[in-house]
């Protein structure tokens, strides 16, 4: 049985246990999760996302070395593509991170994407919450590198590096993507490759064309090479800059205000969703719908739409009373 004073006080086993609760969406993870609201809200979250091979976790572990460095206890939540017959993790990209399994002020853990948007479970999102109510000043999150779909990581970071590598034409994807506006740091990895230079002057250009203002970040633009440290030092110094950029005039407050909405609508959003298809999926006009698709009765559109008619959408001017 889990004790939450084991995960208050910062027990990386109570700490797994937790998580693994949170990812088989057991009943007792919700409970606690209720509980360890309150001590969360402290910890600086810093997303690092961009596409498969560009480098992403050699930049974490490098990172992890840096704060640790500075003797900041981190927690990092790898997000691997599912495997789509477990559900888990498939890539663990914790493997890169070794080098760090035997210190105790570094807390790794892989977590499945299960398929969500921009790399993102909503287990994921409460292990956030779980780790920051662990203790740890400084979590990294890092998406499954799903390309131009990675720009939900903002809502739960507040710090975002976007990492592209030369010669990809990832910054033109960016534009696309509408990446250029969630990304506070933008890296270029692998900067030893030829056309390097012409990735940072093309992620410049274009972020010069965001409008100017005092009270927003000016994002910067970083050249590194993971795998031999070089530029690594730096980012993590920007990324500190910028979480103090946030805590100056009130950012941090209204940082946080929007990420708690967002993780409130998304949980309203999963909780609504989980509670209509439990009860649509048991009752008969569910059942009779899929029936007369076995037998060719009707296509699967109109079944379904026939199912939705059992919904009743109550008027704008339905009262609640709680």
């Amino acid at each position: 049985m889990l004790d939450i004073k084991d995960i208050l006080a910062g027990n990386q086993n109570a700490g797994a246990g937790m998580i693994r609760l949170v990812e088989d969406r057991d009943p007792l993870a919700h409970e606690l999760l209720k509980r360890l609201y309150p001590h969360a809200g402290r910890a600086f979250i810093i997303g690092i996302t961009g596409s498969p091979g560009v480098g992403k976790s050699s930049l974490i572990d490098g990172l992890i070395a840096e704060f640790r460095g500075l003797n900041k206890r981190v927690a990092v939540i790898a997000c691997d593509p599912s495997s789509p017959v477990t559900g888990g993790a498939i890539l663990g990209d914790r493997l890169r991170m070794q080098r760090h399994a035997a210190d105790e002020g570094v807390f790794i853990r892989s977590m499945a994407s299960r398929g969500e948007k921009g790399g993102l479970s909503r287990a994921a999102k409460d292990a956030v919450l779980v780790l920051d109510a662990m203790g740890y000043p400084i979590i990294i999150i890092e998406t499954a590198g799903a390309g131009q779909t990675e720009v939900d990581v903002a809502d739960i970071a507040h710090s975002v590096g976007i990492v592209t590598i030369p010669g990809t034409g990832d910054g033109i994807q960016a534009i696309k993507a509408g990446i250029l506006e969630t990304g506070d740091v933008f890296i270029v990895n692998k900067s030893d490759r030829p056309d390097s230079e012409a990735a940072v002057f093309e992620l410049n250009m274009m972020l010069g064309l965001r409008p100017p203002s005092k009270d927003v970040w000016k994002p910067l633009v970083l050249q590194t090479q993971a795998l031999d440290g070089t530029g690594v030092r730096e980012l993590a110094r920007v990324f500190l800059s910028h979480f103090d950029f946030l805590r100056q005039e009130g950012r941090l407050e209204k940082k946080q205000i929007k990420m708690e909405s967002r993780y409130f609508q998304s949980l309203v959003r999963d909780l609504a969703l989980e509670k209509i298809m439990a009860a649509l999926e048991t009752s008969k006009g569910y059942q009779d719908a899929f029936k007369k698709i076995r037998l060719r009765g009707t296509d699967p559109v109109t079944a379904a739409e026939s199912v939705m008619d059992t919904i009743r959408v109550l008027n704008n001017d339905t009262k609640y009373h709680c």
